[in-house]
């Protein structure tokens, strides 16, 4: 069994650098310290670099999918280096490594999308043939689904870079997470935000997991104290959806569930990546039926797809 540090001085964050990711880390770090009556000074944030932020070279589902963002956190968290990992939550795979829990999320942001327009505001008013720059295959094939004229490029870099690349003209558009755009301060840069019934999110978008040993029982609790239940539930349901489908950077996936009145509403997406097709599901049930909601809506687009549909890596 690994000794968690919380026995001693200090409480160890792992983080990427990114400034969203630090964004996120000092969230969890100050909310942590409220919570629990800890000096901020005792939970200490180290930065550590992931495959995902080594690749700049080409598109990540070339590279093995997702996972490139949490290897050498998740690393670094079962050695013991640190006590817990804030993580975006739409970059965790589905299957953890063993002894490796999701112990808590912060309540979430804001789930859509946002379409930064370099002259154009909205996809709509974009010239035929126009230069959209993403990394994100759901985003190429829900883009393409609406306008298939448009010619779609790879853009990689943190939000600053790409929203960078749109005012340089080395893109027409792109597309964001509002939630992001919004924890950097840079709200003003969207254009126009995408309707959630239009443009399905990613599973996981907007919400901020912290990732903790499963045996780390004293961190468990720690945390614990910042978990917001309407968002554990809509990411069960999401997360047990993904799974079912064995989702992987290869395949576009949106997913999305949310709460009213202990109600779950769930919408689920696959999608060629080319947009020329898109198969939807949608459930509703109690929330405490999340994880079942979410699975049987993989299961009937699985079936729905058909072996071709789905891209393994």
């Amino acid at each position: 069994m690994t000794q968690s540090s919380t026995d001693a001085s200090t409480l160890r964050i792992g983080s990427r650098g990114s400034p969203l990711a630090l964004i996120q880390a000092r969230e969890v770090q100050s909310r942590l310290a409220q919570a629990c009556g800890l000096a901020v000074e005792r939970i200490e944030i180290k930065i550590i670099r992931t495959t995902g932020d080594m690749i700049l070279d080409r598109p990540l589902a070339e590279a093995g999918g997702k996972g490139l963002f949490t290897k050498e956190i998740e690393e670094a968290l079962l050695s013991g280096a640190i006590d817990l990992a804030v993580h975006s939550s739409k970059d965790m795979p589905t299957v953890l490594p063993v002894g490796l829990v999701l112990s808590a999320y912060l309540a979430r942001e804001d789930a859509r999308d946002a379409f930064i327009g370099r002259s154009a505001k909205t996809w709509r008013e974009l010239p035929q043939g126009a230069v959209v720059g993403t990394a994100s295959l759901r985003r190429q094939a829900l883009i393409k689904h609406l306008r298939p004229d448009l010619a779609i490029v790879p853009l990689r870099g943190n939000v600053e870079t790409r929203l960078r690349k749109v005012q340089a003209g080395e893109v027409d558009a792109t597309l964001l997470a509002v939630a992001g755009l919004k924890r950097l301060g840079l709200f003003a840069a969207a254009t126009m935000v995408l309707d959630v019934d239009e443009f399905l999110p990613a599973v996981g978008q907007g919400a901020i997991g912290i990732e903790t040993r499963a045996d780390d029982a004293k961190t468990r609790a720690l945390v614990a104290a910042l978990d917001d239940a309407d968002t554990a539930t809509a990411l069960t349901a999401e997360r047990a959806f993904l799974a079912v489908l064995d989702g992987s950077c290869r395949t576009p996936i949106a997913g999305h569930a949310r709460l009213h009145d202990g109600v779950i509403r769930f919408r689920g997406m696959i999608a060629k990546t080319d947009g020329s097709a898109a198969l939807e599901v949608s459930r509703e049930g109690r929330r405490a039926d999340a994880a079942a909601l979410g699975a049987d809506a993989g299961r009937e687009l699985k079936g729905r797809a058909g072996p071709d549909f789905i891209v393994r890596n």
